[in-house]
């Protein structure tokens, strides 16, 4: 998939009040907006061109827009984040979508948080657990399938460092996906490349093809010698201050197809 656009948002004053079940510590505000920087920059070094929207205080975890849609080549979807604190985000990043896209919705009961959702190519895994219910994703499913993808609802355990489908497993090309032993053995991901990450690098399971670079957050030296190993180019950012709001690579932008 080659991406032409990103939409992101940098983290607003009381990111620290956002939402984590990860007990790393409180986030340095002004160290995570000069990482969301980086990112920025790595992203325009892909050759994406950046939409960037104002901070938005009324929700703390808004820095992580990739929650409120799922945009592919064939579909635009609006989201419902699956937590009360966040269900007004996808509201807020509405009129940056639908300036570009006629977009579908999830409607209540179901909720969908995009980090549940791995593309992989054609193919779509939906994760099933506290953040995308079941209604959610067999919403999500039917208009994908709609639209010309093969989808398959994974359900699995929420846990510290597994908050998202994503949280474990990224797709980086081909049949490759990049994950942590903890989704290794589910049915699900039958017949595909597994490339698997140590236990103590499991944050690294997040991490984001951009065309010809992958992006994989630093300090993973294992993952990142695994990537280039089967061919790709990382391309490694800092996300400290995001991995103590349960916060990754992916999280951090919408990239839209071109």
């Amino acid at each position: 998939m080659h991406f032409t656009h990103a939409i992101v948002r940098a983290p607003a004053p009381n990111f620290a009040d956002g939402i984590t079940m990860a007990d790393l510590g409180v986030p340095d505000v002004q160290r995570a907006l000069a990482e969301h920087a980086a990112y920025c920059r790595a992203l325009e070094a892909c050759g994406l061109e950046l939409t960037r929207l104002g901070e938005d205080a009324a929700h703390p975890d808004s820095t992580f827009v990739e929650d409120t849609a799922v945009i592919t080549p064939h579909v635009a979807v609006l989201t419902r984040p699956g937590h009360p604190s966040r269900l007004g985000e996808a509201a807020a990043i509405e009129p940056a979508l639908a300036s570009r896209f006629t977009l579908k919705r999830i409607v209540a009961p179901g909720t969908v948080d995009g980090g549940d959702i791995c593309e992989a190519g054609s193919h779509v895994f939906i994760g099933v657990a506290e953040r995308t219910n079941e209604n959610g994703g067999k919403q999500l499913a039917a208009l994908l399938e709609a639209a010309g993808h093969t989808t398959t609802l994974v359900p699995f355990t929420m846990s510290p460092g597994l908050l998202h489908l994503k949280s474990g497993v990224s797709w980086v090309g081909g049949r490759d996906l990049v994950i942590v032993d903890a989704l290794a053995s589910h049915a699900a991901f039958t017949g595909w490349n597994l490339l698997r990450v140590t236990a103590d690098e499991a944050y690294a399971a997040n991490c984001v093809r951009v065309n010809d670079r992958v992006l994989v957050p630093a300090g993973f030296p294992k993952t990142t010698a695994l990537l280039r190993a089967h061919g790709y180019d990382p391309l490694p950012l800092d996300m400290s201050e995001f991995q103590k709001m349960d916060g990754g690579l992916s999280c951090l932008s919408l990239r839209l197809p071109g």
